[in-house]
């Protein structure tokens, strides 16, 4: 997928590089994501409706664009397991069921940056069909594969065949801001993954979801990568993330509920000594906390709260910390050097 724009993670700034990873498989500027091919619907009132699988659209509102992925349904009520970059920067969320007409506003429940999965609800929804699980313990290399998405954003649903090549892979995965992430305990696979496909489901030879589709190689010389790899998180570890998610438990790498937004799109600090460590404001968004504040594009932000800020990327971890509506204080560096602090109160911004 093609960036559209940069993009602004609870009020600082990534890029989507195919969706800001590795060649993360979600389409950014299309429509997307896919599923199951060969899963039958039933459309009669009483059965469950739709494959189990599901198109995730979103809507950039502070980059003008759109993006989209896959989603597997988990409950009847419509719990959603996806990747947190195909939601990543999104400032509404759609879920639509294919082939039935139906679509869904879904909130965003909480995420996984590190882990990449997200889990999101979509309002109203009932009588879904749901995915059906299978174990990622006992995959194995050689074993065929089938990989179902909504590869480049077609909007339908298309399926690609192959084998687990690797079991326990790590890759690194980087941004255009220079910060980098390491996914670790992936399948590969050598069925085709394209982009639109993330979050789909990684299925067995029995039809059983035993991984979600997360990231492909096309050639750009990813470390730990091949040309053509396609890889998937177990998903064991994606529903075990996703139960701690929906049950509000919090952690270091867990965020539940909205996200702290300061408004602000940020680089790496530079120009005055300890500045160079800090967070540098490159745009502000008009009416938004950071505005309010009257912080400006050249200061330097060093603090939020009494935390340091060393980057862009310890400020986005900072963010994920904090909740909308808390009131702090933002120390930061002007543009004559003079070290100054105001009050921001967070307002609710898009997931990281």
């Amino acid at each position: 997928m093609e960036p559209t724009s940069p993009e602004r993670t609870g009020g600082v700034r990534l890029s989507r590089g195919f969706h800001t990873r590795l060649v993360l498989l979600a389409v950014a500027g299309l429509v997307a994501i896919g599923v199951a091919a060969g899963l039958a619907f039933a459309r009669t009132r009483t059965a469950p409706v739709g494959t189990g699988v599901v198109v995730v659209d979103t809507s950039l509102g502070y980059q003008g664009g759109a993006a989209a992925g896959t989603g597997m349904v988990l409950t009847s009520t419509g719990e959603i397991l996806t990747n947190n970059h195909v939601i990543r920067g999104a400032t509404s969320v759609k879920i639509v069921i294919p082939g039935t007409g139906r679509s869904y506003t879904a909130k965003v429940v909480g995420y996984d940056v590190s882990d990449d999965v997200a889990v999101l609800q979509a309002q109203g929804a009932s009588s879904l069909k749901t995915v059906a699980l299978g174990s990622s313990s006992s995959v194995k290399v050689g074993q065929s594969v089938t990989a179902v998405g909504n590869a480049r954003g077609t909007g339908s649903l298309t399926s690609s065949t192959g084998t687990i090549t690797g079991i326990a892979r790590a890759i690194t995965v980087s941004d255009d801001t220079g910060g980098s992430e390491r996914l670790t305990g992936l399948f590969e696979t050598s069925a085709g993954l394209e982009p639109g496909d993330s979050g789909g489901p990684l299925l067995s030879a029995a039809g059983k979801v035993v991984g979600m589709d997360t990231a492909a190689s096309v050639g750009y010389g990813y470390q730990g990568v091949a040309s053509g790899d396609g890889y998937a998180i177990p998903i064991a570890r994606a529903v075990a993330i996703a139960k701690q998610i929906t049950g509000g438990k919090s952690s270091t790498t867990v965020h539940v509920g909205g996200t702290a937004f300061l408004g602000v799109n940020v680089s790496s600090g530079f120009g005055f000594g300890d500045a160079a460590s800090g967070a540098a404001i490159e745009a502000v968004v008009p009416g938004g906390p950071a505005a309010s504040a009257d912080l400006v594009p050249g200061d330097v932000i060093t603090a939020v709260g009494g935390r340091a800020v060393s980057s862009p990327a310890a400020l986005q971890a900072l963010m994920r910390s904090e909740k909308p509506g808390t009131k702090v204080s933002v120390t930061y560096l002007d543009r004559n050097g003079t070290r100054s602090s105001t009050t921001v109160t967070f307002a609710s911004g898009p997931p990281q």
